[in-house]
């Protein structure tokens, strides 16, 4: 969880410099290495960021995680 939570950070990070997903994906594959995320991972959350603005915050998406499946 906490590796994951690192790369969802260095994605929003990424957004926020204005890089694209096929630019973050490298950045991230050589910075985490066998433990990076998948492509389609990076890309649905690079998209999420910059929609809107998701959160990094793990209890948060918890939270939104349950409210979705309620509704």
């Amino acid at each position: 969880m906490q590796r994951s939570l690192e790369q969802r950070m260095a994605i929003k990070f990424c957004v926020k410099l204005e890089k694209s997903a096929e630019e973050t994906i490298p950045i991230l594959k050589k910075a985490f290495g066998v433990d990076c995320l998948s492509d389609r991972q990076i890309f649905r959350w690079h998209m999420a960021f910059e929609n809107r603005g998701a959160t990094t915050d793990p209890i948060n998406l918890q939270f939104r995680r349950q409210c979705e499946t309620c509704a």
